[in-house]
């Protein structure tokens, strides 16, 4: 049974926008492009755009499966499986999102280190983090958007400062276009899937939209800005590079921030570094946001101390991934499950909820 949201607690449609692009524009933004050029080289920014229009055909399975069972993916889950099954599968979202928060935190800690600080303490840095975190959530949900509307609009001046490469940029890199298989497009497309993730909150956050219809072209504009945001990067990206010195740029993004010289900084990576860290602000505080809700709705356990709970776990099990290649298996591991709860459980859960529908009307 979907608990009743009193309209106080509820957000304006439009706010979706900022909750979707919040999520989808964070960690992966500064280094997505040498694991889709990997691939498919200069037809890269193919790829990107392949993979976020897709994500137009699961927004819209996420409206039709909210709106069908009139709540969030707990009522979902207990309409076609029946409650106690229903809990079973629904738990396994509270690690999900638990990791979403641990994976975003963890490496944004590890550009800090390489970037600016080499010897900050993860611990330490993540306790801060944490408790920041933990002062946000315990504001309310309204709270959570609010910090969601603002890490999407003051960072944005930073995409502005990409007009300083574009003197060193040749876009005959582009070319030619269209030269790889469309196995290579869609492999570019499936490793660009932890970069997007992410949007599937508005499944989780449906009972809290007031008149929800009208939040649907919200969510589609989001996915589309940040679709067009990831592809235009993309293009710049490798009009900048060639491709053997982007296989070399882990962080193309900041790359390409180091050429920019002001009279008033000589490092401008340090001002996108130490910005980004608003940015990735709701890319931790939604999913522990998200995970808390879940504790409450499936084990009655109160979102404060499940907000408590979550923030422990990330503090105590950050410390396991000290070093480059773990943090690199958490983003691959993300990533793989990202891509199979978008691409084919959200499609299947839609489909067993037509099914479900049916039967319960014989």
């Amino acid at each position: 049974m979907q608990e009743v949201i009193p309209d106080r607690f509820k957000i304006a449609p439009f706010l979706v926008f900022y909750m979707v692009v919040s999520m989808q524009i964070g960690i992966g933004t500064l280094g997505y492009q040498r694991i889709i050029a990997k691939y498919t080289s200069q037809d890269s920014w193919i790829s990107v755009l392949l993979a976020g229009l897709s994500l137009h055909i699961i927004i819209w399975l996420i409206y039709k499966i909210a709106e069908t069972v009139n709540g969030d993916i707990v009522t979902a889950h207990a309409f076609v499986f029946g409650k106690v099954l229903g809990k079973i599968i629904s738990s396994f979202f509270i690690l999900y999102f638990l990791f979403m928060s641990l994976t975003v935190l963890r490496t944004y800690i590890e550009i800090i280190q390489v970037w600016v600080f080499p010897s900050m303490s993860v611990f330490w840095y993540t306790l801060a983090y944490m408790i920041l975190c933990i002062y946000i959530i315990y504001g309310g949900f309204k709270v959570v958007v609010g910090i969601a509307f603002f890490g999407a609009i003051l960072p944005s001046y930073l995409f502005l400062i990409f007009i300083y490469d574009l003197k060193f940029t040749e876009f005959e890199h582009l070319l030619p276009i269209f030269d790889h298989s469309i196995m290579d497009l869609l492999t570019g497309s499936f490793h660009m899937s932890l970069s997007l993730i992410g949007f599937e909150i508005v499944l989780f956050i449906y009972p809290f939209i007031k008149e929800p219809q009208k939040s649907k072209k919200w969510a589609h504009f989001a996915i589309l800005s940040t679709t067009m945001i990831y592809t235009g990067l993309m293009v710049l990206t490798i009009a900048y590079f060639s491709n053997e010195q982007l296989q070399k740029a882990i962080w193309a993004t900041l790359t390409m921030w180091k050429i920019v010289e002001m009279p008033f900084v000589e490092r401008f990576e340090y001002i996108g570094i130490a910005s980004w860290s608003l940015v990735i602000l709701p890319n931790v505080c939604i999913p522990i946001w998200v995970a808390s809700r879940l504790l409450k709705r499936i084990y009655h356990l109160k979102q404060k101390k499940g907000v408590l709970f979550i923030s422990a776990a990330i503090i105590g099990v950050i410390n396991i991934f000290n070093t480059r290649e773990r943090v690199g298996i958490l983003n691959d591991y993300l990533g793989k499950t990202g891509f199979a709860i978008t691409f084919i459980y959200i499609p299947l859960l839609f489909i067993a909820i037509l099914i479900a529908k049916k039967v319960k009307k014989k």
